[in-house]
């Protein structure tokens, strides 16, 4: 079984970081180096993205198992999870089927149910690049903004443009497997399965991820949560606002 690439900061408790879809580790450098003042961070890349292996298949199920796999690689008995979006998705079904290698979980915007496709718009935009013809980014940033207008969004996507060779680049992403798989994104954790550990939810304020009448069903999974929300902040919360974000993920995995 291949193994998942990762960046490895600090030293401590292991603290696991999961990115969203189309992300990767790297994204989440910045807050990485703060949480390995006190924590050994591993900022993994998921399978399909990043830096870690293409595959034809893609599911949570895999991607649990691809989790379970690193951890027994660098022998980590019991682990704290943070998972953004999709990591979200991944560190709570794993939380349901490999709850004695949990100690505590951090789910940042995303709920454990179903969630039509919605990406659709990023996706086209994606497509719409021709690496036979572009050579920068600057051009791939100027074919995305006819679909994607969000800067912020532009720039998250931009960073998984490299350079296979000197004129060539291309996408870290898997863009064909993960366009075939999209409808697994957002599919919801299986019914009556439940992690009795310690769940911290984190919502952005400007964000409909996760609603009110969301609750039971978080509390029917995860009996023992909760949920903060975080100002001034949408989906991408911890890019958002980094400061409440990283002290409340800090004040939860300190608190006994």
């Amino acid at each position: 079984m291949e193994l998942l690439h990762s960046l490895v900061i600090g030293n401590g408790e292991p603290l696991i970081i999961l990115h969203g879809f189309l992300g990767m580790g790297d994204n989440w450098k910045t807050l990485a180096n703060k949480f390995g003042l006190d924590y050994e961070v591993h900022l993994v890349d998921q399978r399909n993205h990043g830096r870690s292996f293409h595959d034809d298949d893609f599911s949570y199920e895999l991607l649990v198992e691809d989790l379970l796999a690193y951890l027994d690689h660098h022998q980590l008995d019991q682990v704290n999870i943070l998972g953004h979006s999709m990591g979200g998705k991944t560190g709570m079904l794993f939380a349901v089927e490999h709850p004695e290698r949990l100690r505590k979980l951090i789910v940042a915007d995303i709920a454990p149910k179903f969630y039509p496709p919605h990406h659709q718009y990023i996706l086209d935009a994606l497509n719409e690049v021709d690496f036979s013809v572009v050579s920068s980014r600057s051009e791939i940033d100027f074919l995305l903004k006819k679909h994607i207008p969000e800067n912020g969004i532009r720039q998250f996507l931009l960073k998984n443009v490299y350079r296979v060779e000197k004129n060539k680049l291309a996408y870290r992403f898997n863009l064909e497997v993960l366009e075939e798989h999209i409808d697994e994104i957002g599919v919801a954790l299986p019914p009556r399965t439940f992690f009795e550990g310690p769940v911290l939810f984190l919502k952005g304020a400007l964000s409909g991820y996760i609603t009110n009448q969301d609750e039971a069903l978080i509390d029917s999974h995860f009996p023992d949560n909760e949920i903060v929300t975080i100002d001034r902040a949408s989906h991408w919360l911890h890019a958002e606002n980094p400061i409440d974000f990283y002290d409340n993920v800090v004040g939860f995995l300190k608190n006994d």
